[in-house]
């Protein structure tokens, strides 16, 4: 067993050249995706002229295929081979991409956002099984950190660089290029050689009762794992808190600070540097500590951010308040995936990563239904308070839990 003192850094983990090569691909197609759909969003208000509604309904179009078909894709992933899934998904989103560009209505971008992501059900889960079969069990701390970094570097990069793009050549040469890092991305994952770590799953028997049987055979891990069900619990109340707390950063601006778009743009912008700052810390931060002891660290660093956000208006304390819940973010996400990796047996680690992934995207997309709803009934001040109280009690309940979590990790 290896120790935590002895995970890999980034360096040596990017010394392993499919991973080099995965974690490449996927900064340039994260990069496309982030400008494709700032585009699309550009599109639809100006060119189209939608309202709130029908906008809301690109960012639902966009994620909501990932709750609904996530777990059964994973089934599949256990089954087929990893190279072919990923280089097919990429593919066949590039199609996809290109599409948009040649889009005439906004019920057929609608169509083609659901398409995208649904395909995307099926590269992700792989994508998780690739870098367990690619990275040393003591690299995946830093393996997944680098991959959740890339996300939010190009989410606080793209939107400028995208909103220059479509001033300058218009919204379909976004969905062009996104077209073009998706062909990258295939290209970089074709080039990649690896076994995948264990045989797959009964490649044979795909009918409704054996996928049926996989799927429930995935989720009862889950659940009867004490450690992973506590981190998945602690990740989707992080990412509901995330889903109400988002929304509302502009109306609290607005309204609380008596601030403009330039504060906004700051505090938006700060959640996605703490996540990088968290990523960059973890692997040394985390020498010692067990994966379900940095999640608990985690649960305790967003609710402390946002009660000081709810107990103090000012600007100063929000900019902590936005920084610290992207920080806590980080140690709870990267941890949990790392987590789910290590414990999960490699044959059904597509199943029960899809799983997760349904989960934590039913989580957010509640979260942001309610954000508006409970806003209006207990004020936004008093939410972010229970927001915050409620990371504080998860916590509570891991420290309680925190001999078994220990046991788990013993075995680890």
């Amino acid at each position: 067993m290896a120790s935590p003192a002895t995970n890999l850094s980034f360096r040596d983990v990017l010394a392993i050249r499919p991973m080099r090569r995965l974690w490449m691909g996927q900064i340039v197609s994260l990069f496309g995706d982030f400008l494709a759909l700032f585009a699309v969003i550009s599109f639809v208000s100006f060119r189209l002229h939608a309202g709130a509604p029908q906008v809301t309904g690109v960012s639902i179009a966009y994620i909501l295929p990932l709750a609904l078909f996530g777990p059964v894709a994973g089934v599949f992933v256990d089954r087929w081979p990893l190279k072919t899934t990923m280089v097919t998904s990429d593919l066949t989103r590039a199609l996809l991409a290109a599409m948009l560009a040649m889009a005439p209505t906004l019920w057929a971008i609608y169509g083609i956002l659901f398409a995208i992501s649904f395909v995307s059900s099926f590269f992700l889960p792989a994508q998780s099984v690739t870098i367990r079969s690619i990275v040393p069990r003591e690299g995946l701390m830093s393996a997944n950190a680098l991959m959740q970094q890339a996300m939010q570097v190009m989410r606080i990069l793209s939107p400028a660089i995208a909103g220059a793009l479509v001033g300058a050549f218009g919204a379909r040469f976004c969905f062009w290029l996104d077209a073009g890092s998706f062909v990258f991305s295939a290209w970089m994952i074709f080039g990649m050689e690896y076994e995948r770590a264990g045989a797959p799953a009964r490649p044979a028997g795909a009918g409704v009762r054996a996928v049926l049987a996989d799927l429930s055979a995935g989720v009862r891990f889950i659940f009867t794992h004490p450690a992973l069900s506590f981190v998945i619990a602690s990740m989707a109340a992080a990412l509901f808190v995330m889903g109400c707390f988002g929304p509302l950063i502009a109306i609290y601006v607005r309204d609380m600070l008596s601030a403009g778009s330039t504060l906004f743009g700051v505090l938006s912008a700060l959640i996605g540097v703490g996540m990088i700052v968290g990523t960059q810390g973890l692997h040394r931060f985390g020498r010692g500590r067990s994966n379900p002891r940095l999640v608990v660290e985690g649960l305790v660093i967003i609710g402390v951010a946002v009660l000081a956000m709810a107990a103090v208006r000012h600007a100063a304390f929000t900019a902590v308040g936005t920084f610290g819940t992207g920080l806590g973010v980080a140690f709870i996400l990267i941890p949990a995936q790392t987590l789910l990796q290590q414990e999960t047996p490699v044959a059904m680690v597509g199943r029960v990563s899809s799983s997760v992934m349904s989960v934590l995207t039913l989580a957010q997309v509640l979260g942001l239904g309610a954000s508006g709803t409970l806003a209006q009934a207990m004020g936004i001040r008093n939410l972010f308070a229970v927001s915050g109280a409620m990371m504080l009690v998860i916590a509570a309940v891991g420290v309680a839990r925190s001999p078994g979590q220990r046991a788990a990790a013993a075995t680890s």
